[in-house]
């Protein structure tokens, strides 16, 4: 299980941040806010999550800012996995839902998820999640979900059913014949293989991946680097993320300075892409201000 320590609220970075929570953030991310400096339970949390749960299992209502629709997506729930993996806290009333939802969407033929579904369409959204068809598995977030969930596999018997094994055989084949590339797919990679056992075939991917974030480039080292590119602490947000061994620890210390000298006047971090609408900037700017303060603390900054 990954912790990170309490904010300290006295912390100049984390008070300024603080302002910005209070003037900017959605209520899910005030309530993680309160959660990480020891004011609020993790129960709590997750109930403010639950307000984005459709009655089909799925989240949506924006949980992703840049899908306003309200409809259940994958990479809502993916989304959803990793804030009750932030809280270590998995009600059976929020899982069971899930289940239902991920194992009526689940490829038939395949297993596994698309990355969007054709009804993202039918609301504002960001272009990328524009989908043309929603039959075809991705293994984002695939790859992520079913990493995510074997962390709660001591909550709900997920790894006894046949949709979840199926889902993970078609992740595992993902991993083994296809070509990995760019952050979005190495993330759910690493989402995936760092939740196995140490298998004969786990530890021949782990050597495909570590050979992959080996390479020139592929992390971005560089900290002042602009526009949507991915650096060492998107790659390594904690101290201990599988990825932080790949970058030399005065690397890492450049980044670190420079995500603290990131901090904007008002208080939050910015985002590098695009904004779809002021209030999507908003949210996902208490979301990602949450990431940045985790980030902080995880290293010992704050």
């Amino acid at each position: 299980m990954t912790t990170y320590p309490l904010l300290d609220v006295s912390h100049p970075v984390v008070k300024k941040a603080h302002h910005f929570m209070y003037t900017h953030a959605r209520l899910l991310d005030r309530y993680r806010f309160e959660y990480a400096t020891g004011q609020r339970s993790a129960e709590s949390v997750v109930q403010a999550l639950a307000a984005y749960q459709n009655q089909d299992g799925g989240f949506g209502h924006a949980l992703e800012p840049d899908i306003r629709s309200p409809y259940s997506q994958p990479q809502g729930a993916e989304f959803a996995l990793h804030l009750l993996d932030e809280v270590h806290f998995y009600p059976e009333r929020i899982l069971t839902g899930l289940g239902f939802f991920l194992q009526k969407h689940a490829n038939p033929t395949t297993g596994g998820w698309p990355y969007s579904f054709k009804n993202v369409n039918d609301y504002p959204h960001a272009p990328w999640w524009t989908t043309e068809k929603d039959d075809t598995a991705s293994l984002n977030p695939s790859g992520s979900i079913i990493g995510l969930l074997y962390k709660c596999k001591d909550w709900h018997p997920f790894l006894r059913e046949n949709w979840f094994k199926k889902a993970a055989d078609f992740v595992w084949s993902s991993l083994e014949n296809t070509e990995l590339e760019g952050y979005h797919n190495l993330i759910q990679a690493i989402h995936f293989l760092e939740n196995q056992d140490e298998s004969e075939r786990s530890i021949r991917l782990k050597q495909k991946l570590d050979h992959l974030l080996e390479q020139p480039g592929v992390i971005e080292l560089n900290p002042k680097a602009t526009g949507y590119v991915q650096k060492v602490l998107d790659w390594a947000p904690r101290s201990d993320s599988y990825a932080a061994r790949f970058v030399p620890k005065e690397i890492t210390e450049q980044h670190l300075e420079h995500l603290l000298s990131s901090q904007q006047e008002d208080g939050g971090w910015p985002i590098s892409w695009p904004a779809l609408s002021v209030a999507a900037e908003a949210e996902w700017r208490g979301h990602l201000t949450m990431e940045r303060l985790k980030t902080l603390a995880s290293y010992g900054i704050i």
